[in-house]
C-alpha cells in the first residue's frame, strides 16, 4: 500500500511537471501559479503545495525536469556513437529537431527561461546557469573527443574547441529565436547549413559530413 501511494505521488508529480515545463516555455517560470496549475491538472492547490512546498521549489523542479527531457532527446541518442566529426553533427541535428518539433510549445525551454532569469540572482538563476554550463561543457567535450580522434585538420587544437562550441551553440539558439519569434521554419535549415559549413572547414575528412542538412521538424 505504501509503495502504491509513493507511485501515485510520483505520477502526480510527473503530471504537474509536464504541465509546468510546457507553460514555462511560453509564459516563463514566473508565469507558474500553484493555483492555476492545480486547476489545469485537476488537483487542489494544497495538493500541489504538498508536492513542491513553494513557487520557487516548483520552478526549480521544473528546470530539473526540463534537463531530464533535454538529455533524453538530445544527449542520450549520441552517447554511444564513436568519437568524431559525425557525432558532433548528429548532436547538433538532435538539438535542432528538439527545438523545431516543439517538444515545448515555446521552443527551447532553456533559451526562454535564461532570458527571463539571466539578470536575477537567486537559486532559480543558479539552476538555469548550471544547466547552461553543463550543456556547453558537453558540446566542448564532444568536439574535443573528435579532435583527439583525428576528426579535425592539422592545426586545430584544444584552444580552438571553446570557440567552435560557442559558434555552434550561437547558431542553434539563433535558429530557435527566429523560428519562435518570426514563425520562420527556414531558420533551422539555415542554422544547420551554417554549422555544417563551420564543421566542414575544420574537419580532417569533410566528406564524413552531409552536404546539406536534412529537413528539420517544424510546426510553423
Amino acid at each position: 500500500m505504501a509503495d502504491g501511494r509513493v507511485e501515485r505521488g510520483n505520477q502526480t508529480r510527473r503530471t504537474v511537471l509536464d504541465r509546468t515545463m510546457r507553460t514555462a516555455s511560453v509564459d516563463g517560470l514566473e508565469g507558474l501559479s500553484l493555483g492555476k496549475i492545480a486547476t489545469e491538472v485537476g488537483l487542489s492547490k494544497s495538493g500541489v503545495f504538498a508536492l513542491f512546498g513553494s513557487k520557487e521549489d516548483l520552478q526549480l523542479a521544473t528546470v530539473r525536469a526540463a534537463v531530464s527531457v533535454f538529455v533524453d532527446l538530445v544527449v542520450r541518442p549520441v552517447r554511444e556513437d564513436p568519437a568524431g566529426i559525425a557525432k558532433v553533427w548528429r548532436l547538433c541535428e538532435h538539438w535542432l529537431d528538439y527545438s523545431g518539433s516543439r517538444v515545448f510549445p515555446g521552443g527551447c525551454f532553456f533559451y526562454a527561461v535564461s532570458a527571463e532569469f539571466d539578470a536575477r540572482p537567486g537559486p532559480v538563476r543558479d539552476e538555469i546557469a548550471t544547466a547552461d554550463a553543463d550543456w556547453t561543457r558537453y558540446v566542448e567535450g564532444v568536439l574535443d573527443e573528435a579532435r583527439l580522434a583525428g576528426g579535425f585538420r592539422d592545426g586545430f587544437g584544444a584552444q580552438d574547441v571553446p570557440q567552435l562550441a560557442f559558434e555552434i551553440i550561437a547558431l542553434m539558439e539563433m535558429a530557435n529565436s527566429r523560428a519562435v519569434l518570426r514563425e520562420d521554419p527556414v531558420a533551422y535549415e539555415r542554422a544547420g547549413r551554417g554549422i555544417l559549413d563551420r564543421l566542414r572547414a575544420a574537419a580532417a575528412a569533410p566528406a564524413e559530413l552531409p552536404e546539406r542538412p536534412t529537413a528539420f521538424s517544424s510546426p510553423v
